[in-house]
């Protein structure tokens, strides 16, 4: 053949043929997807299919690139089989990501639909969220590795430095000490079961939702839309409150001071009224107790539940509103007052004693 026809012959017929392999590919998985709709695996392997067509055509063009006759081809050759064997490196640790990827969220979406319990969905995604970083560090590190050792220098600097290996290893350590403390802290709370993914926490005086915890650092949104990022450290060396261990609902408090002569059992039927009218109580309970008596006033506390944190919040929310605004307009002589003149009475009863 010519040499002026071999270059297109070649790139074209590398380029169409991985066209055609991503092309049967995509059309098996489509079969296999139809025959098999219980599983969402093959669904998303479909997203492979840009790597998998890179691996194909650098791998095409790294076997047939010297059988073009090009001359700037064969005068670089070197250099363009370097450039192919990175860029066939790079997209094969592309190509592993996704596949590892596809099978692990297609086996979070199986059991995740499969499981009624909440607080377990939570910890699988946790789990998973991990390992897919773990996977993803890992394949990267060997691939940038593998591109380094297709230079000859850095080959010969690796071999050079495999004596002090041991050494540098030890300072390394040392020197990234707290790091890989954070990286062992997540593998921890990711295992142990610590804290999830969609828990709510309280940390630091604030308290929010757990929204993304990777090797080094956690992430929690608060109720005002704030994101606080903590090291995962904090979380295995310091105590803190998760809302969501052992179940979602709560019991929630509501406190007023009223003047001493309240009518509680009034109150206390206002409250049951108040929480039957909201949406946001679960009906496990409720209760209402005067649990503090002073010179001036009362304390009475009222408990309620709700099935979340934020439903909690509301409840509570809305029994102080309705009761503040019911004791104003039908006893606002159960409200606190303050007096600033004697009591009635007590001016003829000093005008006794003075007698």
């Amino acid at each position: 053949m010519n040499s002026a026809l071999r270059l297109p012959a070649v790139l074209g017929g590398s380029i169409l043929l991985t066209l055609a392999a991503g092309w049967a590919v995509d059309m098996l998985l489509r079969r296999a997807d139809a025959r098999h709709p219980e599983t969402p695996l093959w669904n998303l392997l479909r997203r492979c299919r840009r790597a998998l067509q890179i691996v194909l055509l650098a791998a095409l063009f790294k076997g047939a690139y010297r059988q073009t006759a090009w001359p700037p081809l064969q005068d670089n050759a070197a250099t363009v089989g370097r450039i192919l064997s990175l860029a066939l490196i790079g997209a094969g640790a592309w190509l592993i990501v996704a596949v590892a990827s596809a099978v692990v969220e297609s086996g979070y979406a199986r059991y995740a639909t499969g499981t009624r319990d909440p607080a377990r969905v939570r910890r699988v995604r946790t789990q998973v969220t991990l390992i897919m970083r773990v996977v993803t560090v890992v394949v990267a590190v060997v691939a940038a590795a593998a591109m380094l050792l297709t230079f000859p220098s850095f080959r010969a600097l690796g071999t050079s430095m495999l004596a002090s290996a041991g050494i540098i290893g030890i300072v390394a350590g040392v020197a990234a000490q707290s790091t890989l403390g954070n990286l062992f802290a997540g593998f921890q709370i990711a295992f142990g079961d610590m804290v999830r993914i969609g828990d709510t926490v309280v940390v630091a005086g604030e308290w929010g939702v757990v929204e993304d915890i990777t090797l080094t650092f956690l992430a929690v949104r608060t109720w005002d839309e704030r994101r606080i990022t903590m090291p995962v450290s904090y979380f295995t060396t310091r105590p803190f409150e998760n809302w969501s261990r052992g179940g979602v609902q709560m019991t929630g408090t509501v406190f007023l001071h009223c003047d001493h002569s309240a009518p509680v059992d009034r109150i206390r039927d206002k409250v049951h009224e108040i929480l039957h009218d909201c949406p946001e109580w679960d009906g496990r309970g409720w209760d209402l107790a005067v649990t503090e008596a002073t010179p001036s006033t009362i304390v009475v506390r009222a408990i309620v539940t709700a099935k979340d944190a934020d439903d909690l919040w509301t409840v509570r929310c809305a029994v102080r509103e309705r009761l503040i605004a019911w004791l104003v307009e039908k006893h606002p002589d159960a409200l606190p007052r303050v007096l600033l003149g004697p009591a009635p009475g007590a001016g003829d009863a000093a005008a006794e004693r003075g007698r």
